[in-house]
């Protein structure tokens, strides 16, 4: 019974180091499954929340690049009003030179015109009342 007992001892404790291998392998290899599957979800979430915060950072550097664009278009814009007011000034004062010339023109056509008519009354009226007048002597005679 010596050999035998031996022997079970030998055979229970490979028959235990198998058993205790398998159990150990099946609860790491479960274990390792969960470790990684907790891993995965977390660099999942990981990644999004680094995904979310280049999308947030790029957003905001759209804004300050669309700020930057608004505030020199706006500058630029308000260059070209100014231009362009400057130039209808300009435009106004040729405008009011021009009528300050037509209304020079127009006194000076109508001093012409008076100048005319007094004319034409002088020669035509002083022939005309020479004329009644010797008419008017005729008459008397």
């Amino acid at each position: 019974m010596g050999m035998e007992s031996a022997l079970e001892n030998t055979i229970t404790k490979e028959a235990v180091e198998k058993y205790v291998s398998r159990v150990i392998e099946s609860r790491l290899q479960k274990a390792m499954e969960e470790f990684v599957e907790r891993n995965d979800i977390r660099l999942k979430e990981l990644s999004l929340i680094e995904r979310i915060v280049r999308v947030e950072e790029e957003l905001k550097a759209l804004r300050e690049s669309s700020d930057v664009q608004f505030a020199s278009l706006q500058r630029e814009m308000n260059a070209r009003f100014e231009a362009m007011n400057t130039r209808f000034e300009a435009m106004d004062s040729r405008f009011v030179s021009i009528n300050d010339r037509f209304e020079s023109m127009q006194r000076e056509i109508n001093a012409r015109f008076s100048a005319t008519q007094w004319m034409i009354g002088i020669f035509v009226g002083i022939p005309a009342f020479i004329f009644a007048f010797f008419k008017v002597l005729e008459f008397m005679k």
